[in-house]
């Protein structure tokens, strides 16, 4: 009876990721005909596009540290080819569908609970995990909006003309981290959960796992966007950290549409609209729908396995 419920549950929640994905890019797309992708991918040089997958690729490949530090923070050990099966596909899933504490937590749980790993330590991974995650995007946006601040778009409406004050607010939340980590030995309780500071070196990974992870992503959009654009990397780094952490805060699926606005408003100023549109177009096909794609693929091929080994 326990089996044919696991079954029945295991096999609802695939079919159910497999149909949201499909319609998180139905849905995304809409506003696009086959025409305009076509035509994006033309204007772009192949040797472009080409660097663009292998970033991506590498990129996800990264990823996977997230949940191998996790487990080395709960003292854990699980074999890599497992965590990194159970990364890719919730990292392409929330990146792509948003709500990543819904989307990416369930996935976790769906595979980490079927190798035994229980319920306490896999809640451990993903909350070590989304921390991971933000801070990298603290660490590098804050050094680069207080070494190279960006003047913020007034449409935005926020209470200061440069990112730098967001640039210190983020070094501040690293710094405070980093302390915690050294000095705060004994768990501290939040919200009736007990939250244990990593040491100092798996803090530092964290950091620089995350750091690198951002840095590969602003990276795709770059080296697709057109070519005779006068934008340093760094430049545009800084560009693509605050549209991101605006469409991440936005919860929208992908910061679709908020991600855009931004990066517009600021570079409508050196290419026309048009071209970067089809920039973001491709990038968003290369980063987001063509993993999400193949994690679906895997994940219905690891629900045809379930059920025969049940």
């Amino acid at each position: 009876m326990v089996k044919k419920l696991q079954l029945k549950f295991s096999t609802l929640f695939g079919l159910s990721l497999l149909m949201l994905s499909v319609w998180a890019i139905a849905n995304e797309l809409h506003e696009y005909n086959y025409r305009d992708i076509l035509n994006s991918l033309a204007a772009i040089p192949k040797s472009r596009l080409s660097w663009a997958v292998w970033l991506t690729a590498l990129g996800y490949l990264v990823m996977i540290g997230y949940d191998i530090l996790g487990f080395s923070y709960i003292n854990r050990s699980l074999s890599w080819n497992k965590i990194a099966l159970t990364s890719f596909i919730s990292s392409a899933f929330s990146n792509t569908i948003g709500f990543a504490l819904l989307t990416g937590s369930a996935i976790r749980y769906r595979f980490y609970s079927s190798w035994g790993v229980s319920a306490v330590a896999i809640a451990q991974v993903i909350a070590f995990a989304n921390f991971t995650f933000w801070l990298g995007m603290f660490a590098v946006a804050g050094c680069l909006f207080l070494i190279n601040p960006l003047k913020v778009p007034t449409q935005l409406h926020l209470p200061f003309a440069t990112v730098r004050p967001i640039g210190v607010i983020f070094l501040l939340l690293v710094v405070a981290y980093l302390l915690g980590s050294i000095f705060i030995k004994q768990p501290l309780i939040i919200r009736g959960q007990e939250f244990r500071f990593p040491s100092l070196k798996i803090s530092l990974a964290q950091i620089g796992i995350s750091s690198f992870d951002w840095i590969l992503a602003a990276a795709v959009l770059y080296v697709v966007l057109p070519i005779n654009i006068s934008l340093s990397y760094l430049d545009f780094l800084g560009i693509y950290l605050l549209a991101m952490f605006a469409g991440v805060v936005s919860n929208v699926p992908g910061g679709l549409g908020v991600f855009e606005t931004i990066i517009l408003l600021i570079l409508s100023s050196k290419v026309s609209a048009a071209a970067v549109l089809g920039s973001m177009l491709v990038y968003r096909v290369i980063y987001y729908y063509l993993p999400l794609l193949l994690a679906a693929g895997l994940l219905g091929l690891d629900e045809i396995r379930f059920k025969r080994r049940i």
